[in-house]
This record gives C-alpha cells, sequence and structure tokens, in this order.
C-alpha cells in the first residue's frame, strides 16, 4: 500500500512516517520545510527517513494547489495521513492569516485531491484545542465543540466539518484526530518540554503560564503513533445508530469518524515540571506568568471509542516519556548534564 503523509518533516509526520517505513508501506512526504521553528532539526528528521527505500519526498505548499494535484495524479496514494498544518496556539494570536492559508486552504487542497484520486482513507490531525470552553471531564467527541479559544481551534474545526461534507458529498472515509499535548523525542522546539528542558539547562528562567495551575493530558509521541498506524488500515463506515434528530458529532450517516488520541490520565503541569528537573538533575527558575489568551486550565482525553474500534490502550507515562526524551535531547544537542 501506498501511503501519503503531509507534514513528513514534522514532529508526529515524522514518528509516523517512520513507523509505517518500518510495517513494509512505501510512503510518500510532503512538507513545505517552513521556518516556524528550527529547519535543520526538519531536515535532520528527513534524513533518516530518507535512509528507507520505500520513502520519497516532495517539498510543496499545501496551499499550492496545483503542486498538490500533480503529486497526487502522479503517485496515487491509496491512502492518506494530513498532518501538515500551522500549529501552535500563542503563534495563531499574532499571525491569523497563516492559520487561514495553511490549516483552511491547505487542508481544502487535500480534500479536493483525495475526491478526485479515489483515495481510500484520510486521517487528518484535529486537536484537543477544538475543546475550547468546555469544562466537562473528560473531553468527549460525542459532545459539542462550538466555542473554541484560539483561531488555531477554530481551523481544525473547521477541517473536520470540511472533512464531513466531503464525507456526506462524495463518500470519502474521513477519520480526524483530536491530538492531546504530544511530546517526545525529535519534538517541536516551541512546545513546553522542549521550551522547559533547554531552558533550564542554560539556568534560565521557563515561563509557567496560569502560575502553574494547570493540568494536561501529555500523550507520547509512541502512543499516538500506535494509533495512527491502527486507524489507517480500517476506513470508518457509516453508523446506522446515527440519526439527525439527535446528532452524535463524532460520527455520521457518511464515512465519518472522529476520534480522540490521548494518555487518558492527566498530569498537573508542576508534576511534569518536576519530573524534567529531576531528568536533568538542576532546579527549574520558575517564572510565574497569567493565563495566557487561547489556552485553557485543563486537558483530559476520553479515549474509550479508540480503545472499543482499534483496541488502542495508551502505554507511556511520564516518567518514561520525558526520560526518552531528555535521552535524545542531550544526545541530540551534545549537551552533558550535571553529575550526581
Amino acid at each position: 500500500m501506498k501511503i501519503l503523509v503531509t507534514g513528513s518533516a514534522g514532529f508526529i509526520g515524522f514518528h509516523t512516517s517512520r513507523r509505517l517505513l518500518e510495517d513494509g508501506y512505501e510512503v510518500i512526504g510532503l512538507d513545505n520545510i517552513n521556518d516556524y521553528y528550527d529547519v535543520k532539526l526538519k531536515r535532520d528528521r528527513l534524513k533518516i527517513l530518507k535512509e528507507y527505500d520505500l520513502f520519497s519526498f516532495y517539498e510543496n505548499n499545501l496551499e499550492d494547489k496545483a503542486a498538490v494535484d500533480h503529486l497526487f495524479k502522479k503517485e496515487k496514494p491509496q491512502r492518506v495521513i494530513h498532518l501538515a498544518a500551522q500549529a501552535g496556539v500563542r503563534y495563531s494570536i499574532q499571525h491569523p492569516e497563516v492559520y487561514i492559508q495553511s490549516n483552511i486552504v491547505g487542508t481544502f487542497n487535500i480534500l479536493e485531491a483525495c475526491r478526485h484520486n479515489a483515495v481510500e482513507h484520510l486521517v487528518y490531525a484535529s486537536t484537543s484545542s477544538a475543546y475550547g470552553l468546555n469544562t466537562k471531564y473528560p473531553f468527549s467527541v460525542h459532545d459539542s465543540v462550538s466555542h473554541p479559544v484560539s483561531l488555531y481551534g477554530a481551523t481544525k474545526i473547521a477541517n473536520e466539518l470540511m472533512a464531513h461534507s466531503y464525507s456526506h458529498l462524495y463518500g470519502l472515509p474521513t477519520t480526524g484526530l483530536r491530538f492531546f499535548t504530544v511530546y517526545g523525542p525529535w519534538g517541536r522546539p516551541d512546545m513546553a518540554l522542549f521550551l522547559f528542558t533547554k531552558a533550564i539547562l542554560a539556568s534560565q528562567p521557563i515561563d509557567v503560564y496560569n502560575k502553574g495551575d494547570m493540568v494536561r493530558d501529555f500523550t507520547y509521541i509512541d502512543d499516538i503513533v500506535e494509533g495512527v498506524s491502527r486507524i489507517i488500515k480500517k476506513a470508518p463506515v457509516s453508523n446506522p445508530e446515527w440519526f439527525g434528530n439527535t446528532p452524535d458529532p463524532a460520527s455520521s450517516s457518511a464515512p465519518y469518524r472522529v476520534y480522540n488520541i490521548g494518555s487518558n490520565a492527566p498530569v498537573p503541569l508542576m508534576d511534569y515540571i518536576r519530573e524534567i528537573e529531576k531528568n536533568l538533575r538542576m532546579e527549574a527558575k520558575l517564572n510565574l506568568m497569567p493565563m495566557q489568551d487561547g489556552d485553557f486550565h485543563k486537558s483530559h482525553a476520553d479515549v474509550e471509542d479508540l480503545m472499543r474500534d482499534f483496541d488502542y490502550t495508551p502505554k507511556w507515562n511520564i516518567k518514561a516519556g520525558i526520560q526518552s526524551f531528555i535521552e535524545w535531547y542531550v544526545d541530540y544537542y551534545k549537551v552533558s548534564l550535571p553529575t550526581r
């Protein structure tokens, strides 16, 4: 089987592509290698993927419809994992236009290409940020997500709605995955674990929002990839128990599904920071900040649907996950940790 992975030089895209290649799939990678964060990190991820004979790569923008259409016509992928997007809640406040182009226009181009090239299954990235003002925990895909608190979250909800319209109109099977605070080796430098590790090692203060009173469903990258690798094999079908007078947001009369992928084990932010300190053998200097616009106090993923439909069980806790990240970070950046 030939699978197209958009965002293949990105954090989740890299790990997903490598897992698929290890499993014997042919993988077509697509990424624009933008400078949102360190391009060298993206190139180094790609270097690893290019060692596989079954990997080929295209450097293009999703917003370039002609380039996307050409790729689909040439490569004829049977399935698509669409992970490319402009990420980041805070960045969306300063640069909203980037999110419209990448997340809305780019996803539209992928949907159109899937429609016109008989793609068997489109799996695409959504986000826990979709839950916005929701405070019913754990967050469930069966609850409404009509009150996002960031443009990033709004664009991802829009992606889910766009996908449903293509599932309904054209019978395109689509599965949306709401990722919950993904972390691990080769992670994004703009995310908390990476930022905290870098600052602590440099004896610089770390910005801790809402004065540390936050809870996150931190999800290790291997658990994410395990879920994606299972889901891509099984295209959704119409839910025979779906009714318009009691519409379930997570399914449809069309071949459409939405799932959470999280650890289902939320952790206080300060416990997460203490685990980083333990691994670095250094104490963090805390710069306690107010809650940021677009952020929310707590996330907690209900993953019962994923467990039921794909026999999925998250396996990693933060103790093992943070240790794995720190080991990678120390090796990649050639850092020496303090002796005990």
